[in-house]
């Protein structure tokens, strides 16, 4: 039995509200259970200087967790004078995730940068994020749109991310703080609207997987995946 009683298949409960921040382009609250982010998407007229000149535009991405996200409070990044080697991680995770989507071409010289901000945390943070940079992302291009500004299809697809794990023996979707801390084996998965992979992180935290549990986890991703899509798509529609 899972510590939250819900099926080995089953989510958490899934919301993602729109047009939450009146200043940005685009922007997002999704909550993926007790895990809640705060995602905006900027549109600025500047691209870093390797890409000037290119003719295509560029995502990134910012992640940083509130100090009482967690049980206990944590210190800011910015006062210890330096970002820690997760977040730099997480960070990269979704501007990837996000740019294997876009049409760079299309977006023209110009960068979105998007912010996810980690109001609190009950794990699946950067899954949460991923999904809801997605509909931030979606609803800045909505609002170029809007201007004239471009003209070609910028967004692709879409893009979601879900955790699986192995959790006292049974592969299980979707892993909240209590089970990611027990979990024997800890994975995310980036995938787009049409079930390619983007990117695949999975760790045997304390016994190693076998193929047969991958592929599990996998066909548990793909369902899971395939249900936030759907979140994803009402929300914009």
């Amino acid at each position: 039995m899972r510590p939250s009683r819900r099926a080995p298949d089953e989510l958490r409960a899934v919301s993602l509200e729109r047009g939450v921040v009146k200043y940005a382009e685009g922007s997002c609250l999704v909550k993926f259970g007790d895990t809640h982010v705060l995602v905006t998407a900027t549109l600025e007229d500047r691209l870093p200087p390797w890409l000037k000149g290119q003719g295509r535009g560029w995502i990134t991405a910012e992640y940083g967790m509130l100090p009482r996200a967690t049980l206990e409070r944590t210190r800011r990044e910015a006062s210890a004078g330096k970002q820690s080697g997760r977040t730099v991680e997480i960070q990269r995770l979704i501007g990837r995730s996000l740019r294997a989507i876009i049409n760079l071409e299309a977006l023209g010289e110009r960068q979105i940068t998007v912010d996810c901000d980690v109001l609190q945390a009950d794990g699946g943070t950067r899954t949460a994020s991923i999904t809801g940079a997605w509909v931030a992302l979606a609803d800045c291009i909505g609002w170029m749109k809007a201007r004239n500004m471009v003209k070609a299809e910028v967004l692709r697809s879409n893009v979601a991310a879900i955790s699986c794990g192995i959790y006292n023996g049974t592969p299980v979707l979707d892993l909240d703080y209590a089970e990611d801390s027990e979990a024997e084996t800890d994975a995310n998965f980036v995938m787009t609207g049409d079930g390619r992979i983007v990117e695949v992180q999975g760790t045997a935290e304390k016994t190693p997987f076998t193929e047969a549990e991958f592929l599990a986890l996998m066909a548990l991703a793909r369902k899971g995946v395939a249900r936030l899509v759907d979140l994803q798509k009402m929300a914009v529609a």
